[in-house]
C-alpha cells in the first residue's frame, strides 16, 4: 500500500481525499469515502445553521468510525455567512480535519491552532500556497485549471503547478484537478505530490447523493463537455457544459460590459442545486470537471478507492520500475 506524509498525518489508508462539493458532501457519501479507507469533508455550507452541521457531524460519525473533515469555503455571497458558528460547531463536535478555501483561513488560525486542528487549504497558484504555509497550515491542496469549481485566474494546469509549488513549500501537498484513477495518482506522486483531491469522480459513485441520470451524463460525456464561466468578474468557474452554461457564456462573449446581473438567473446556486435532485442536467449550471474525460462507470466508493490504490502502485512498481535499465 502507498504510504506518503499526507496519508501518515491524517491517519488514513490511500492517499485519496473527497473535497468537499456544495449539496453534495453528506454524512452519505463522506462515511462511504472514510469506510473507504481515504479521506472525506462534510461541506458545512451545505448546512442551513450550525446546528445542524453538527448534526451532520453526528450522522457521519454513526456512520463511520474513521477520520473525516470539514469544509469551509469562503467567497463572496449576498447575505452575510457566520463562517466562525460553522468553525465553532465542528469544532465542539471535536472535528480537527479541516478544509478550507476561497479566502485565506488567516481570521480563524488561532481557533485551529488552539483546537489541535490539521488544516488543508486550498489554493489555485503558488504564490498563495506559499503566503498560506507562512500562516501555519498543515497541507496545501493545489487546484490546477482542470478542476471544477473555481481554479483561479492563472490557467496553469497541474502539470506544471504541482511541481512548482512543490519546490516552493515544505509541508505536504495534495493535487487537484483531473484526477480520476490510478495513473493520475502516480502521476501526482511522480510530480512531488503527496496524495491527490477528487471531486467530480466521487459525485460518479453509488453512494453521491444525487440523481442517476446525473452519474449517467458523468459517464457518457468527454473531457470537452465543461464551461469557463465568470471570468469578467475575476471569479472564473468550470460547469458542466450545458445548454444553461452556454447560454451564460454567450452572454459574457457578447458584451463587453457586461455585468453579473445579465447572468444572475442563469448562475443562480439555487437553480444548480434542483439538477441532483430533480436529474434534469440543463436544469442550471452545475460544477464539472475536466476528468469526465476518464469517467467510466459508477462504483461504490470502495470499489473505486482500492481500484486507484491498486492501479497506482502496479504502475510505480511494475510499469515505471520495468523501465530502468540495471
Amino acid at each position: 500500500m502507498i504510504k506518503t506524509r499526507f496519508s501518515e498525518l491524517m491517519g488514513i489508508d490511500y492517499p485519496i481525499v473527497s473535497g468537499g462539493m456544495m449539496m453534495v458532501s453528506t454524512a452519505q457519501l463522506v462515511s462511504a469515502v472514510a469506510n473507504a479507507g481515504a479521506l472525506g469533508f462534510l461541506t458545512a455550507l451545505t448546512q442551513p445553521t450550525p446546528d445542524d452541521l453538527r448534526q451532520e457531524i453526528i450522522r457521519t460519525r454513526e456512520l463511520t468510525d474513521k477520520p473525516f473533515g470539514v469544509n469551509l469555503t469562503m467567497l463572496p455571497t449576498i447575505a452575510p455567512v457566520p463562517y466562525e458558528e460553522y468553525l465553532q460547531a465542528a469544532i465542539g463536535e471535536g472535528v480537527t480535519i479541516f478544509e478550507t478555501a476561497g479566502r485565506s483561513p488567516k481570521p480563524y488560525m488561532s481557533m485551529f491552532q488552539a483546537a489541535g486542528v490539521k488544516l488543508i487549504h486550498k489554493c489555485t497558484s503558488v504564490r498563495h500556497a506559499i503566503s498560506a504555509e507562512k500562516l501555519g497550515v498543515d497541507v496545501i491542496s493545489i487546484d490546477g485549471f482542470e478542476c471544477a469549481g473555481h481554479p483561479g485566474e492563472d490557467d496553469i494546469p497541474g502539470l506544471v503547478l504541482i511541481p512548482a509549488t512543490v519546490d516552493q513549500l515544505t509541508i505536504p501537498v495534495i493535487a487537484s484537478g483531473g484526477f480520476g484513477d490510478g495513473r493520475g495518482l502516480a502521476a501526482a506522486l511522480a510530480l512531488g505530490a503527496d496524495g491527490i483531491n477528487m471531486g467530480t469522480r466521487f459525485l460518479a459513485t453509488q453512494e453521491a447523493p444525487v440523481h442517476e441520470n446525473v452519474k449517467r451524463t458523468l459517464v457518457d460525456c468527454s473531457e470537452r463537455d465543461t464551461q469557463i464561466l465568470l471570468r469578467p468578474f475575476r471569479n472564473t468557474a468550470r460547469y458542466f457544459k450545458n445548454s444553461v452554461a452556454v447560454e451564460a457564456a454567450k452572454i459574457e462573449q457578447s458584451k463587453p460590459d457586461v455585468k453579473f446581473e445579465d447572468i444572475r438567473d442563469l448562475v443562480a446556486g439555487a437553480r444548480g442545486r434542483k439538477v441532483y435532485v430533480s436529474g434534469d442536467i440543463d436544469e442550471g449550471v452545475w460544477s464539472a470537471g475536466m476528468v469526465l474525460g476518464l469517467i467510466n462507470d459508477v462504483p461504490t466508493c470502495a470499489e473505486l478507492v482500492a481500484r486507484i490504490g491498486q492501479d497506482a502502485e502496479e504502475i510505480i512498481r511494475e510499469k515505471l520500475g520495468g523501465l530502468i535499465m540495471l
